[in-house]
Formats: structure tokens, sequence, C-alpha cells
């Protein structure tokens, strides 16, 4: 299993950061790789990936999702195994920031020489600049909210 943790400061206030991450239907528009994700239930959703030439889909689970302050899932079927935990920290009025810990299981001998060389902690940190740039770009303005809790 490798691991992966990344973090970055958006200029936008902790509960609109939050709102927007729970937009996960609007991950393509930020996430280098992620063609769909399909929220089919609260806590059940459905991704389609196209990495390095490669396609996969899988089911994630939100296993605890706290308002404002975490959001943590585990893969379940399909060809990616990964778990993973976002956390929101309100550093003043107008600021956040955001954690990302990915833990992942490299399959094949591509992946796990991609991982040596790094290419998933680039892929996070680039998916955090332009989550950033997407949110700060609307004026801090979340594109929708769920702030139910799990």
């Amino acid at each position: 299993m490798s691991h992966v943790e990344e973090s970055i400061e958006v200029n936008v206030p902790v509960r609109d950061v939050y709102d927007q991450w729970t937009q996960f239907e609007d991950f393509p528009q930020f996430m280098d790789g992620v063609e769909r994700i399909e929220q089919r239930t609260d806590t059940l959703t459905h991704w389609k990936t196209k990495i390095g030439g490669r396609e996969r889909e899988f089911d994630a689970e939100i296993t605890e999702q706290i308002p404002d302050e975490r959001i943590a899932w585990t893969s379940i079927g399909g060809d990616a195994k990964q778990a993973g935990v976002v956390t929101f920290h309100r550093l003043d009025d107008g600021t956040t920031k955001v954690m990302l810990q990915l833990d992942y299981d490299p399959e094949g001998l591509a992946e796990t020489i991609g991982d040596k060389l790094g290419f998933v902690k680039r892929q996070a940190t680039g998916d955090l600049k332009r989550f950033k740039g997407f949110i700060e770009d609307r004026g801090g303005t979340a594109t929708g909210a769920w702030r139910g809790g799990v």
C-alpha cells in the first residue's frame, strides 16, 4: 500500500470549500483522469477514470462525513483499491486549508513504477491546485452542498 499526503490553502471560507467538495459529480472539472462520477446514494459514488490510458470503474463508499471538517472513503468492488480522507481546516474567516491523505494499492508493473516515480503525488498536487482555482474562480460560491453527516 502506498501513501500520499498533500494540502493547499484556498482563499474561500471553510463552509463553501466543504460544500463544493461534497459535489462529487463536479470532480471531473478539476481532477485529472476522472471522467465521470455518479452519486448513487448519500454514501455511495461510482467512478469512471482513465489514467495513463488505463480505464477503471469502481465504487467508493463514504465511511465518515462531518460537515466543514472531514470526508473519508474507501473503494469497494471494481479494480481500484484505495482509501482516503480529506479534512478542512479554518485558517481565518476567508481561508481554508484542505488536506488530502490517500492510501492506494498500485496494480501491475507500470503502476508500481509510476508510484515510485511520484506520479500519484504529482497528480494529487495538481488536482488540489485545480480545485483551488475552480472554487476561487467562482468567487467562493459552491455549485451545491450536502450538509448531512455519516
